[in-house]
C-alpha cells in the first residue's frame, strides 16, 4: 500500500472499534510496530485526537478532540449530515443498516458540544420522503432541545395561507416527539390550550423565549407515536381508514399491485384482480380507484357504490357545462 492508501485503512481500522492493540494493527496493516506509530503521529498532525495507552497490550483509540478533524463541513453541516443519517431508516431503499454505521462513525469523532446536540435529536421516520419544505435547522434543535428537558414550548404558529401569530398570546405545548414523513417534519405535543394532543407542522413554528416550566412526561394516545401519526393522517383514532372498500378491476394483479399502496391486491384470474383499500372519505375512495382507467365493478360496501355515482354525475356535469361554455368554432 501507498503511505496515503496506508493512513485511510488504518484510520477506518480506529473508526471500526474502541481500541487496537499496535501489534494487531501492525499485523492487519502488515507493516512493522515503527510504520504504525509513525502514521498514527500522520494522523495526530492531520487533527485526529488518538490516544496510546500503555503496558504490554499497549495500543491506540480514535477519541474524540476539541475540533472537528479535518471533514470538509463546517459544525452545521456535520449536524445535518448526522440527522439524516438518523433519519435514513425511515427512508429505505436498503441504506438503513450503513447509514446506522456511519452515523457511529462520525459521532465517534464529534466534539463533545455537537455530540450533545445531535443526541438531543430524537427522530422517528415514517413513510417516504417528499417535497420538503424551507426548515431551519436551529428551530429543530431548539425543539429537540424542549423535548429533552421536558420543557414547555412557547410559539407563534403560522396556520396555511395566514401569517404567524404575531401579536397574539404565544401557545403552549409540551412536546413529546418530533416525526419526519413524506419530507416533512412534525412536533407531536399535548397543547395546553386545547387541552388534547395536537400534531403541528415543524416549519411553522417559530419558537418564544424563555421556554415554560417543565412538566411530567404524558404517553402518546396508544402508546406508540408511528401509530397515533398514522391514525391522525388518516382522520381516525385506531390508525385504520374510515372508508374501505373493494373493486374488481380487469387488470392483472402484477399491474395494479405497484400502485396499490397500503391497499390488498388478489388476482381473480389471469386478466382480473380485486382491490381492497382505504380512505378519509367515500368520495376520495372511489376517486383513487377510477386512477387505474379500467373497468371495475364495485363489490362493497353499499357507499363506496353511492359515492361512485355521485362522482358520475358530478363528472357528467363537468363535461356538459364545459361543452356549454366553450367558444363557438367559426364556421
Amino acid at each position: 500500500m501507498t503511505t496515503t492508501t496506508r493512513l485511510l485503512h488504518l484510520l477506518s481500522l480506529l473508526q471500526a472499534r474502541r481500541e487496537w492493540p499496535g501489534s494487531l494493527l501492525a499485523d492487519r496493516l502488515q507493516v512493522s510496530d515503527r510504520t504504525v506509530r509513525r502514521d498514527i503521529e500522520r494522523l495526530r498532525e492531520m487533527g485526529y485526537r488518538i490516544d496510546a495507552t500503555l503496558g504490554p497490550e499497549g495500543g491506540y483509540r480514535l477519541d474524540a478532540g476539541n475540533d472537528l478533524p479535518p471533514f470538509l463541513f463546517d459544525e452545521d453541516q456535520v449536524v445535518a449530515v448526522a440527522l439524516a443519517l438518523r433519519a435514513a431508516p425511515g427512508v429505505g431503499a436498503g441504506i438503513g443498516e450503513a447509514a446506522i454505521r456511519a452515523l457511529g462513525t462520525i459521532r465517534q469523532v464529534m466534539p463533545a458540544r455537537l455530540r450533545r446536540r445531535l443526541d438531543a435529536l430524537q427522530v422517528t421516520a415514517i413513510g417516504r420522503p417528499g417535497d420538503v419544505p424551507d426548515l431551519s435547522l436551529d428551530v429543530l434543535v431548539t425543539i429537540a432541545n424542549t423535548i429533552r428537558d421536558r420543557e414547555t414550548l412557547r410559539f407563534d404558529y403560522a396556520e396555511p395561507g395566514a401569517s404567524p401569530d404575531a401579536g397574539r398570546p404565544p401557545r403552549r405545548a409540551e412536546p413529546h416527539h418530533l416525526v419526519t414523513t413524506h419530507g416533512r417534519w412534525y412536533l407531536v405535543g399535548f397543547d395546553l390550550d386545547r387541552d388534547d394532543w395536537r400534531i403541528y407542522r415543524v416549519d411553522r413554528i417559530a419558537p418564544r423565549t424563555p421556554n415554560g416550566p417543565s412538566f411530567p412526561p404524558r404517553t402518546v394516545p396508544g402508546g406508540e407515536v408511528d401509530a397515533f401519526v398514522s391514525a391522525r393522517f388518516k382522520g381516525s383514532n385506531t390508525n385504520e381508514w374510515p372508508c374501505r372498500g373493494i373493486v374488481r378491476l380487469t387488470l392483472p394483479a402484477r399491474e395494479v399491485l405497484p400502485f396499490a399502496g397500503d391497499g390488498t391486491v388478489t388476482a381473480v384470474d389471469a386478466h382480473t384482480c380485486t382491490l381492497e383499500a382505504g380512505s378519509w372519505s367515500w368520495g376520495a375512495l372511489a376517486a383513487g380507484f377510477g386512477r387505474f382507467e379500467a373497468q371495475m365493478v364495485v363489490v362493497g360496501p353499499p357507499e363506496l357504490a353511492a359515492a361512485f355515482a355521485t362522482l358520475a354525475e358530478r363528472y357528467a356535469e363537468a363535461v356538459q357545462t364545459g361543452r356549454s361554455n366553450a367558444p363557438a368554432t367559426p364556421g
